[in-house]
């Protein structure tokens, strides 16, 4: 009789714990992950949303999904003070990995000190920004993708010619303070001369001083634009679309934002691809490979915007080569 009770409380007590300390167990398994996002746009810009659900697919490609298995905390920003004070926000809830979009993003996230892998894309030069030892072997906590090589400029110079086999001067919107993108900038002018273009610097902090400088260039013949990538530019797009507009000047641009809000056209890197790619890195992250050890790639896929509704309003008839070959077409 004794034997039997055992036996009948073990079995109780097996069924207990089957059904209960199990299903506790389980819950407790299923880790919830937190990531956070410090974003280079304004979360009511219309590319937020875009970008944001491009970067949760190559999340839930790799089997992270938001509100199950993921938390992510995003921060959008569109000045440095707000790189900075975002950058501490994300620091203190102690996230597994942080992804920085910018390299202003990035440097604000190390400037606040801190040891949380960080996975940046839409980033230039990270060496010369000493985010990293080397693109091979970045040495810290810092990993991820940057934005262009330094020829994109010429590459740049050939798609306006291209367009407008006319142009014989460019005006080259650019931010001097970054010494990332002096090498761009070389490259334009050192590429200019065998198309037959001379290039003119035109400083971009200030919108009433650039729109000064671009109301005197454009009161010459056979102008042209190219804006490189910088935060005023990026924050003053559409001032500097409508100039480019007012004053019938064919201009390329480094994002597809520009040309969706009426720009004539860009080349750049595909920014959706760069942030699956970038979920790859920080899946491996968070399955525990270290920032240190995983090599900063460059871009493999870019596409042409064209704005066909935009090149009518100018006067300026698109090559059918060109449309042929944009990935994306405004008519």
């Amino acid at each position: 009789m004794g034997g039997q009770m055992k036996r009948r409380e073990f079995i109780t007590l097996l069924g207990g714990m089957a059904f209960v300390p199990l299903a506790a167990r389980a819950q407790q398994s299923t880790q919830v992950r937190r990531i956070g996002a410090l974003m280079n746009i304004a979360e009511n810009d219309p590319e937020a949303h875009v970008w944001a659900a491009a970067f949760e697919q190559g999340l839930e490609k790799q089997g992270w999904k938001p509100g199950d298995n993921l938390q992510i905390e995003y921060r959008w920003a569109n000045s440095e003070s707000l790189y900075r004070r975002f950058a501490q926000e994300l620091i203190r809830l102690n996230p597994d990995v942080i992804l920085a979009v910018s390299g202003s993003s990035a440097s604000a996230l190390q400037e606040a000190a801190s040891t949380v892998p960080v996975v940046f894309i839409a980033t230039s030069d990270p060496v010369a920004r000493r985010l990293i030892s080397s693109m091979e072997r970045p040495g810290g906590n810092f990993t991820g993708y940057v934005e262009f090589e330094s020829n994109i400029g010429s590459k740049w110079v050939e798609l306006l010619k291209q367009i407008a086999p006319n142009v014989t001067r460019v005006a080259v919107v650019q931010d001097p303070m970054r010494s990332t993108w002096r090498n761009v900038l070389t490259d334009i002018q050192e590429a200019a001369p065998s198309f037959n273009i001379e290039v003119s610097p035109v400083d971009a902090r200030d919108g009433v001083e650039l729109e000064r400088l671009l109301t005197k260039f454009a009161g010459s013949p056979n102008g042209g634009l190219i804006v490189t990538p910088n935060l005023f530019s990026a924050i003053s797009r559409e001032r500097i679309v409508t100039l480019a507009a007012r004053h019938k000047l064919p201009a390329v641009y480094f994002s597809r934002h520009f040309v969706t809000d009426g720009g004539l056209i860009s080349y750049a890197p595909d920014r959706i691809d760069q942030y699956h790619r970038a979920a790859g890195y920080i899946d491996r992250i968070l399955k525990g490979e270290k920032p240190a050890d995983m090599p900063v790639q460059t871009p493999t896929k870019f596409e042409i915007v064209a704005n066909l509704r935009t090149a009518q309003m100018i006067g300026l008839t698109m090559p059918a080569q060109v449309v042929a070959a944009a990935d994306h077409v405004i008519r």
